[in-house]
C-alpha cells in the first residue's frame, strides 16, 4: 500500500465521469497520488443508480471490497455518486453491505474530499456527509495528463422533470444551472492543455438558463473561442425540440458543434409517455424532426427506448417499432424496464420479464438491420475528421467527423488530436472507413 494514495472507480453517465475528474484533480493538487486498487490507501467508488443491473453490479463490487479489506484498517472505502441517495433509507443498505465504510459523500460535497480524507486519517469512520446547497461544478478546472484529447464539462445538475421511472432525480435534485462565465473559463483552460473534443453534460442540457443566457447563447460563446475543437452537446429532452425548434436549429449551425442530437424519446406510444410523465407527444416530435433534418443535413440522431414499461401493451410496443422504423437513429440505447426504488413506476403493474426480453431483442434486431443501410450516403464524402486514438487494427486510427460518425483510417502512424482531411471509401454499419487526402 502507498501512503496518501487513492484509486477511483466510476460507473454511469458523463456527469459521474466529470465528478470523478474533479475529485481526482483536487486530490492530486493536495499531494495525493493516484494509483491502482491494490496499492491505494483510499478507494473511491463513484456509483450509478439508473438501472437495476448497474445497482446490482455495484452492490456486489462494494461487498467484495469489504470482504477483501475488512481486516485491514489502513484501507479506507469511500462511496460517492447517486446510489446512496436514491431513497431516504438507501444509506442503511450501504451500511449493511460495508459496515466499515470510511465515508459516504454527497454529490455536492465532492470538493471537500481532501478535508474528508484528513478526517479519516484522524481515525474517523462511517462518515455520512450531506451538502446543504448545490455547488457550481464548472468552476473546478481539471488537469489532464499530456496527450488527453477529450474533456467533460458539466453545465448544470438536476432537472425540471418528474419521470415516474427515474430515481436519479432523488439524488441529483432540482435543476441548478452553472455560471456561463465559469463554464467559458473552464473551456479555455482545457483548450490551453491541448483538449480538442469537449462534451457539455448535464441531466438535461436543454433546460440550461442562467440570468438570461440560454443553451444556444452558451454554445455560441464557447464556439467563438479561436482554438480549433469539436463541441458535443449532451442529452436534451424532446420537449425542447417541440417548444424551442428555432433555438435547436441555431445551435447546430455553429461550425464547431457536432451535428449529433441525443434525444431520449423512450416510447412511441403517447399512452405510455403519459404514464412515464413525459410531457410531449409523438406527432409534434416527428413533425419537428422532419424540419430539423431538412435544415441540418447529415444530422445524427441518438435516442433511448425503454422496453416493457408498466402497462405497455403489444399495440404500444408496435407504435415504438414504427417510430424507430421511421426515425432510423444512428445510435439506439435499448433498456429493459426494471422498477427503481423511490419511483411511482415501481408500484405500477409490471410487464412479464419474458415479454420485456422479447421486445428488447426485437427492437435491437430492427436497429441492427437499419444500420446496414443508414450510412450509405456517406460513401465518397470528403471533409475533416478529428483523430482521437488508435483503432482496433495495427496502424489504424479512429476519429470522428462533424456528424459524430465513427471514422477509421488505415495505415496511420501519426499523432492524435489532429484534424485531417479524409475521403470515405467504405461503409459498414455505423462505421465509416476512409483514407487521408
Amino acid at each position: 500500500m502507498i501512503k496518501n494514495s487513492f484509486f477511483i472507480e466510476t460507473y454511469g453517465c458523463a456527469s459521474n465521469k466529470a465528478d470523478s475528474y474533479i475529485i481526482s484533480t483536487l486530490l492530486l493538487n493536495s499531494d495525493y497520488i493516484q494509483t491502482t486498487l491494490n496499492n491505494a490507501e483510499f478507494i473511491i467508488i463513484n456509483t450509478c443508480a439508473v438501472k437495476q443491473q448497474t445497482e446490482n453490479k455495484i452492490k456486489t463490487r462494494i461487498k467484495n471490497l469489504y470482504e477483501r479489506y475488512k481486516s485491514n484498517q489502513n484501507r479506507h472505502l469511500i462511496i460517492a455518486g447517486c446510489l446512496p441517495h436514491i431513497t431516504v433509507n438507501y444509506i442503511d443498505i450501504i451500511k449493511k453491505l460495508v459496515p466499515n465504510f470510511a465515508a459516504i459523500i454527497d454529490l455536492n460535497n465532492i470538493h471537500e474530499i481532501p478535508e474528508i480524507f484528513a478526517e479519516i486519517k484522524k481515525g474517523k469512520e462511517n462518515l455520512v456527509l450531506k451538502s446543504t446547497h448545490s455547488i457550481d461544478k464548472s468552476q473546478f478546472h481539471i488537469w489532464y495528463p499530456q496527450g488527453k484529447i477529450t474533456e467533460i464539462i458539466p453545465i448544470s445538475e438536476g432537472c425540471l422533470g418528474a419521470c415516474t421511472y427515474c430515481c436519479v432525480k432523488n439524488a441529483r435534485g432540482k435543476l441548478n444551472c452553472y455560471n456561463p462565465q465559469s463554464i467559458l473559463d473552464n473551456v479555455k483552460s482545457q483548450l490551453k492543455q491541448g483538449i480538442k473534443q469537449i462534451y457539455l453534460t448535464s441531466q438535461d442540457c436543454s433546460t440550461y438558463e442562467y440570468n438570461g443566457t440560454n443553451l444556444t447563447n452558451l454554445v455560441h460563446n464557447i464556439t467563438e473561442i479561436e482554438e480549433k475543437f469539436y463541441l458535443r452537446v449532451g442529452m436534451m429532452n424532446p420537449q425542447f425540440l417541440v417548444k424551442e425548434l428555432d433555438q435547436l436549429v441555431s445551435l447546430y449551425h455553429f461550425d464547431k458543434v457536432y451535428k449529433l442530437l441525443h434525444m431520449p424519446i423512450q416510447s412511441g406510444s403517447n399512452r405510455i409517455l403519459q404514464k412515464m410523465n413525459r410531457t410531449y407527444k409523438i406527432k409534434p416530435v416527428i413533425e419537428n424532426l422532419k424540419i430539423l433534418r431538412a435544415k441540418i443535413p447529415h444530422l445524427s440522431i441518438s435516442t433511448d427506448i425503454i422496453c416493457g414499461f408498466p402497462g405497455e401493451t403489444d399495440s404500444d410496443f408496435e407504435e415504438t417499432i414504427e417510430l424507430i422504423k421511421w426515425l432510423k437513429p444512428e445510435i439506439l440505447n435499448v433498456s429493459k424496464f426494471t422498477p427503481r426504488p423511490g419511483t411511482k413506476a415501481k408500484s405500477m403493474k409490471q410487464v412479464n420479464s419474458k415479454i420485456i426480453k422479447e421486445r428488447s431483442f426485437k427492437l435491437s434486431e430492427l436497429f441492427r438491420t437499419s444500420l446496414l443501410r443508414i450510412n450509405e450516403s456517406w460513401k465518397g464524402w470528403e471533409g475533416e475528421i478529428l483523430l482521437l486514438h488508435k483503432g482496433d487494427q495495427e496502424h489504424q486510427a479512429f476519429g470522428r467527423n462533424i456528424a459524430y460518425k465513427n471514422v477509421f483510417i488505415d495505415n496511420y502512424d501519426g499523432n492524435y488530436g489532429e484534424f485531417r482531411k479524409t475521403k470515405i471509401k467504405k461503409v459498414e454499419g455505423f462505421n465509416l472507413f476512409g483514407s487521408l487526402i
